[in-house]
């Protein structure tokens, strides 16, 4: 996938970093996701609402997946694109392969639990049966894939910084 591919999809991207950033008004990892159509337009949005809801299953993904399943009656999501900021793991990433989701679409790897590449690759096993198409921080505009990384940065290193004192 080039360049101009990714950037297809910088404005979904900032939509997910605006819901990222929901997140942190209830203390949790700011990270954001929204499914869109074929044509860009935004059918669910989610970011982590862990915290907030007492609930470890509330990422972003599993949270826009369910309102987008909920909005068009149907849990096969195909057709559409799940935009998340960082770098799913394994349990969204096989949400995204069993809700059918045509792409993947994220701002910042995560070096530590990622399972779209960089741990694991949950979503382009050949054993899966579905497969979606997956872009990356390299497919984005620099400046938005920046912005991803460093919502969740900033984020732990105000944690640690809060830690020190």
């Amino acid at each position: 996938m080039s360049f101009a591919a990714g950037a297809a999809y910088d404005g979904a991207m900032r939509a997910a970093i605006g819901q990222g950033q929901r997140a942190l008004e209830s203390g949790d990892v700011p990270v954001g996701a929204v499914l869109v159509d074929s044509a860009g337009l935004v059918v669910a949005t989610g970011f982590n609402a862990r915290e907030r809801d007492g609930d470890s299953t509330a990422h972003a993904e599993i949270v826009a997946i369910r309102a987008a399943s909920s909005a068009l009656g149907n849990w096969r999501l195909d057709g559409l694109t799940l935009v998340v900021t960082l770098e799913p793991c394994t349990m969204c990433a096989g949400a995204a392969v069993l809700a059918r989701v045509d792409r993947i679409v994220f701002g910042a790897a995560e070096p530590k639990t990622g399972a779209v590449g960089s741990v694991w690759d949950v979503v382009r096993d050949p054993r899966n049966n579905h497969r979606p198409e997956v872009l990356g921080p390299w497919d984005l505009a620099p400046d938005v894939s920046a912005e991803c990384a460093d919502l969740v940065r900033d984020f732990f290193a105000d944690r640690r910084g809060a830690s020190d004192g």
